[in-house]
């Protein structure tokens, strides 16, 4: 007797997933994005301008976010 989730439990168990980032090279793309982070912070803060906080806030805290997550995952500690 077959289900429909023994279905799918057998077609997912013939093709592994394969994640776009490597274990291996996590630690550099999170150094990477979490200096990026660091640059982009430093320059808007140093500007007061107004139409910065498109600019550079926000690629600088997603850089920041997903920085972290990755050299987290990349030293091991899992979230």
């Amino acid at each position: 007797m077959s289900t429909p989730l023994l279905d799918v439990w057998e077609a997912a168990s013939a093709s592994p997933y394969n994640p776009t980032i490597g274990k291996g090279s996590q630690f550099t793309v999170g150094a990477i994005l979490l200096l990026t982070a660091l640059l982009l912070g430093g320059v808007f803060s140093l500007n007061l301008k107004l139409v910065n906080v498109p600019l550079l806030g926000v690629p600088a805290s997603l850089a920041f976010g997903f920085g972290a997550v990755y050299m987290i995952c990349a030293v091991g500690v899992y979230v």
